[in-house]
């Protein structure tokens, strides 16, 4: 790959390419995202060789590589994710409301694409498929700027959208993939004439890198500490499922696990019968020093006093840490200092208890007796996500479809003026 002095022709490229997609009708844009599906079927193993080349590359003790693999099942998902967003409803061009004021003007308001939507993201090659087919399907170019350690998967990723793109007559610089170069990541981040909206997918320290360097608007999404408190009433054998599968089943993204905060009534009972299950996939607990005491009787191997750093740790691997609290304020005020406001739940029998938390914990995402893993756009129904927005402006939760529109106010006259 050549790689450019700069990276600004290409973004007034792309810039120019999403007055094309704009002007897509939605039976388009349906009929576009499912002939890419079908294209994804046909390339598997094209996709697998490609994915393997940056498999071989990175460590097999790095946490992102479960991330960064693709297999036919994961390639099938891309697919089906994007006939999912193909059949959800176009958000562009929807009207919010219409009114007729004393002028005699008729207003409207309606939703429109937001234009060139930027997304920086590390090692999810499974983003460059789901941020194209939401962009795409909204009316929205798209400049994605991935990681070096997944360039391959991306590449070919791109290559693909890029065939269906020119079958339908329209500019490949739709869907643009900068260079890895981590120094035209300012670059892009400088480029508020050509870029709409920035959204960065990664760790905290991505996040908070554009946030401090970004000139264009700034969507946070993908950083998640998250939390399950397991309240005195709780039923055990349910706190006890919950919290493995939370921790266990996908360790290295952001709605696992990486809390556990336990009432000082039950922890006894409760971390006994927890051990077992987290000892089977080896997780690594840091536990505050009540904790520490109670699971270091039971011989636990994989055990460490827990540092003030362990807790608001995103640890994206087989670890946890644990905290017993002394009730509800107590773990609601560990969640005010610590919390991403990500996901976070309450496992409890209390009704009273639970509603409290469900109200005043501050985070996208809150759930009474079920695991914090769900928090997902294609699980709550949306197709497919950008990413999880923990801010408050414009977007809250799985960023997806139907916040990649802004509105504009049409105004319709018969030549009326204002003194």
């Amino acid at each position: 790959m050549n790689t450019p002095a700069s990276i600004i022709p290409q973004l007034q490229q792309t810039q120019r390419a999403a007055t094309a997609v704009r002007a897509l009708s939605g039976s388009q844009k349906t009929d576009l995202l499912n002939r890419l599906a079908d294209v994804i079927i046909e390339n598997q193993a094209h996709i697998m060789t490609e994915n393997h080349r940056d498999m071989e590359r990175m460590a097999d003790g790095d946490s992102k590589k479960d991330r960064l693999f693709l297999d036919n099942k994961r390639i099938e998902g891309l697919a089906d994710s994007l006939r999912q967003v193909a059949q959800l409803p176009d958000p562009a061009g929807q009207v919010v409301f219409e009114r007729e004021i004393e002028q005699g003007l008729k207003l409207t308001k309606m939703r429109v694409p937001l234009g060139v939507v930027g997304v920086i993201f590390e090692s999810r090659p499974n983003v460059t498929i789901d941020v194209a087919a939401l962009c795409l399907r909204s009316g929205n170019a798209c400049v994605l700027k991935g990681g070096k350690e997944a360039y391959f998967s991306n590449a070919c990723l791109v290559g693909l959208i890029h065939g269906v793109l020119t079958e339908f007559g329209l500019p490949t610089a739709a869907v643009l993939l900068l260079p890895t170069d981590r120094h035209f990541v300012n670059e892009l981040l400088a480029a508020n004439q050509y870029v709409d909206i920035i959204i960065p997918r990664g760790s905290d320290a991505l996040i908070q890198f554009v946030r401090q360097n970004s000139r264009i608007p700034t969507i946070e999404t993908g950083a998640g500490v998250c939390h399950t408190y397991v309240e005195s009433t709780a039923n055990l054998q349910k706190a006890v499922e919950i919290v493995v599968n939370a921790r266990v089943s996908r360790p290295s993204v952001c709605n696992s696990l990486d809390c556990v905060l336990v009432d000082a009534q039950v922890a006894d009972a409760f971390l006994t019968a927890l051990l077992p299950d987290f000892n089977k996939w080896n997780v690594e607990i840091f536990a505050d020093e009540t904790a520490f005491s109670i699971i270091q009787k039971s011989g636990y191997p994989h055990l460490q006093v827990a540092q003030e750093a362990d807790f608001g740790r995103e640890f994206l691997d087989y670890k946890c840490a644990v905290k017993v609290v002394s009730g509800l304020d107590d773990a609601l005020t560990h969640l005010q200092i610590y919390s991403s406001k990500h996901s976070e739940a309450i496992v409890s029998e209390d009704q009273t208890l639970t509603d409290r938390f469900l109200l005043e914990v501050d985070a996208a995402a809150v759930y009474a007796n079920a695991s914090t893993r769900f928090t997902d756009g294609g699980v709550f129904g949306l197709g497919a996500e950008i990413g999880i927005s923990t801010q408050k402006l414009h977007a809250r939760g799985p960023f997806a479809l139907e916040k990649l529109v802004t509105e504009k106010w049409i105004v319709r006259g018969n030549g009326q003026v204002r003194w």
